[in-house]
């Protein structure tokens, strides 16, 4: 990230957002079960409200720095946090109830990485697992924010066939302005021969 990521993602301002409008609405009240893979969490700005939705949670961010100032912030039995890279995660098989990646995708280098990301991410899901993602979209405004930063577009559009390509199923793309957001299951071991549906809904 930049300077100016580092700055606004730290702030008081964008964890009140998260809390308030943008975990609420990408996940719209959905069941997270009884363990959480936060994949990306940064500062912790979406820590807090998952601890609210179940009863643990596993944080994973790359960035040691940002690692120390979220244990910092988040200390409690429920949180383990570990530093890792979010295309090779470092847990066993059919670990997590549910995973959360919010403003992730597009800080890894490339597409091929992304992919990987996504097939880790249903890996370490248990059969009946979701995840859940929030992406923005491709605008010059959005470029220019991550000058000097990683910046790969994840095009909506392109989220039903790679996400059914490493096996999800209900796969789901609500769009608001600026932004999208994405939800899909692991199929549960008796669902696992069906062909995966998809979904798609807009929003204004």
């Amino acid at each position: 990230m930049n300077r100016m990521e580092h700055f606004f993602c730290s702030t008081s301002l964008w964890q009140q957002m998260t809390h308030r409008f943008l975990l609420p609405w990408v996940l719209s009240g959905a069941r997270m079960g009884d363990h959480v893979l936060e994949i990306g969490a940064g500062y912790g700005a979406a820590t807090g409200h998952l601890l609210k939705l179940a009863p643990r949670v596993t944080s994973l961010e790359f960035d040691p720095r940002l690692l120390r100032k979220l244990k910092a912030n988040h200390q409690c039995a429920e949180l383990t946090t570990l530093c890792g890279d979010a295309a090779t995660l470092p847990f066993a098989d059919q670990s997590f109830s549910s995973a959360v990646a919010i403003l992730v995708l597009h800080h890894l280098k490339s597409r091929e990485q992304q992919d990987r990301a996504l097939s880790e991410v249903h890996r370490v899901l248990r059969p009946g697992g979701s995840f859940f993602a929030f992406e923005i979209n491709d605008s010059w405004i959005h470029r220019a924010a991550h000058y000097k930063s990683t910046f790969t577009p994840v095009a909506a559009g392109s989220a039903f066939a790679r996400l059914a390509k490493v096996g999800f199923s209900k796969i789901s793309v609500d769009f608001l302005r600026g932004g999208y957001r994405v939800s899909a299951r692991r199929a549960a071991e008796e669902m696992a021969n069906e062909p995966p549906a998809v979904a798609a809904s807009a929003t204004a």
